[in-house]
């Protein structure tokens, strides 16, 4: 083939990886090697076509067990950084909230429902710490 069929069908594997389909990496690895082989005949190297897919599949899976599953991980690890959301974090109770009752508060610039999940009751201006989110509902707990 010609190393221009070469390295469109590398672009066209890793584009389609990183664009539409998350095949888990394997396009990428895939395509690095059909850009490889295109780059032996961009830079001149006349190899039989027999030759050319030999490389190509040797490139391809051989990177792709040396390597895939490292970066695979590496990259889709969660980040420690990542807020997992509202957890720990404190409101204000804007009215009296007996233990177990609701009421609505502000957070975020959004109206919510608070849920007192403890045995003791927050009085209407005193902190609250949010325990959980329970769909569209706060659970928090007096904070300490």
């Amino acid at each position: 083939m010609p190393w221009w069929v070469w390295m469109v069908v590398g672009a066209l594997l890793l584009a389609g990886e990183m664009l539409f389909v998350d095949a888990q990496f394997y396009l990428i690895f895939i395509g690095v090697a059909a850009l490889v082989v295109g780059l032996f005949g961009l830079s001149g190297v006349a190899l039989p076509e027999w030759l050319q897919w030999m490389i190509f599949a040797t490139v391809a899976l051989s990177s792709m067990v040396l390597f895939r599953q490292k970066l695979y991980d590496k990259l889709r690890q969660p980040s420690e950084h990542l807020h997992s959301g509202p957890q720990g974090e404190e409101v204000t109770v804007t009215a009296d909230l007996a233990p177990g009752a609701s009421c609505r508060l502000e957070y975020r610039g959004s109206t919510w429902t608070a849920h007192n999940v403890s045995d003791q009751a927050l009085p209407a201006g005193s902190q609250a710490r949010i325990v959980r989110v329970d769909g569209l509902a706060l659970q928090i707990r007096p904070a300490k």
